[in-house]
């Protein structure tokens, strides 16, 4: 007999069931095991007088996260999860669990995210952590669908670099043979370079690392990015191709994962396109007339972002564009007109910052120009310069953080609980 699945059961059939001991409710003569898959729940029930003795006396040898396999039959019961339970003729004691248990996997105790996170494995298998990382699977294949779609060549760039891609974050020195290397924190350059290659339409998920001593619910040490670059491309064609990507994310999450959205306790608005965008400027006039003023050419603070998302729409993704060139990356287009501002945007939804993106510099003397103006030396980035000397077309492109907008599509108040097993400043175990 195959596997079955708790997804899978139908009221009548004789099937084969395996997973964990999620929870014991022991009557005395009436035992339910709540058994745990991949999937969800299943109840299994043995009656002192109509199971075999055999049976009950095994069941009551069983503890919780015990790995067991159950063979029975599905029949029809209201009040069990899924509809209906599983009424055993055999059951099998695949692996003990040690007990007590380090952490509560019912979730029922609450315990502190560091003591969830020392022990990830238990904590996945509580059902709401893995509603969380169901989504975020989502995600994923939502991105990959929709920038496949629009002929996107998926790539896989370097996590080793040899200087700095954005100038401004600290970096993670590692041992490179005889010479001086670092942990990629932004896959920028390379996807670039790919675009300058003659790929044209790139996209790509990929690690990066930020070594910035940063405690905040916001930050991780090493994160995932959700990327893309386009050649022949403004930033108005670029957040076009994010409008849709945006959408489809949201959509298909609240289609495909309702189930997790209700038990995590949220739900979301699916945004009507074209997402809305307001300049980097007018953003400051909103929030001095509610007594936040900021100097032009500042960057927004945490305490900014969060009320200029209540002013325009809690749960309305939206644009700020137009930003200061002297606070973006040095690789973000000036403004022909007003070169004070460039061609960069961030996408903002429930008081955070979910991406940013530009367009691009592919002029090699201006490239050389805004390095110079951040400090940095051009000669460790001539590799890069260089491509855009041989014929090189205006490009844009942008970057959303996986871990960041799992965390604001499932309403968590830590980023740690968006990352299978995150790093951070003090975390680098397990």
């Amino acid at each position: 007999m195959e596997r079955a699945y708790s997804k899978d059961l139908k009221v009548g059939d004789n099937v084969k069931l395996a997973g964990w001991v999620h929870e014991i409710r022991d009557f005395g003569k009436l035992i339910f095991l709540i058994v745990r898959d991949m999937h969800g729940l299943v109840q299994v029930t043995a009656k002192t007088g109509e199971t075999d003795d055999k049976i009950v006396k095994e069941v009551k040898d069983i503890g919780k996260e015990f790995v067991i396999e159950v063979e029975g039959k599905a029949e029809k019961n209201d009040r069990a999860p899924n509809g209906m339970e599983v009424k055993p003729t055999k059951i099998t004691i695949i692996s003990e669990s040690e007990s007590p248990l380090p952490l509560e996997s019912t979730g029922k105790v609450n315990s502190d995210l560091d003591t969830r996170l020392d022990n990830r494995f238990l904590d996945l298998r509580r059902p709401e952590v893995r509603a969380i990382f169901t989504i975020q699977n989502q995600i994923i294949r939502s991105f990959r669908k929709t920038l496949e779609d629009k002929e996107f060549i998926e790539i896989t760039p370097p996590g080793v670099i040899a200087a700095s891609s954005e100038g401004g974050a600290e970096l993670f020195p590692i041992p490179y043979y005889n010479k001086e290397a670092f942990l990629a924190q932004s896959p920028q350059i390379y996807k670039q370079m790919a675009v300058m290659g003659g790929m044209e339409k790139v996209s790509m998920i990929t690690p990066v690392w930020r070594a910035e001593k940063s405690n905040t619910v916001r930050h991780l040490s090493e994160a995932r990015q959700m990327d893309i670059e386009m050649g022949f491309a403004t930033d108005v064609e670029a957040m076009d191709i994010l409008d849709d990507v945006t959408f489809n994310i949201f959509s298909d999450v609240k289609k495909t994962c309702e189930s997790q959205l209700k038990l995590l306790g949220t739900d979301f608005k699916i945004p009507k396109l074209p997402l809305k965008k307001i300049t980097y400027t007018d953003v400051l006039k909103r929030l001095e007339k509610e007594g936040m003023k900021i100097k032009w050419g500042e960057d927004l603070s945490t305490p900014a972002e969060k009320k200029i998302c209540e002013l325009v729409g809690w749960d309305e993704p939206f644009y700020i564009t137009e930003w200061p060139t002297d606070i973006r990356a040095f690789y973000s287009m000036p403004d022909e007109k007003d070169p004070k501002i460039c061609r960069a945007f961030d996408l903002m939804f429930r008081g955070v910052e979910l991406l940013s993106g530009a367009q691009r510099i592919h002029i090699p003397e201006l490239l050389i120009k805004r390095l110079k103006a951040k400090g940095m030396d051009p000669e460790n980035f001539k590799f890069y310069i260089d491509t855009f000397r041989y014929g090189a077309p205006p490009h844009a492109g942008w970057s959303i953080g996986l871990e960041r907008i799992t965390m604001l599509l499932t309403a968590r108040e830590n980023i740690r609980e968006a990352c299978l097993f995150p790093r951070d400043p003090k975390r680098l175990t397990p």
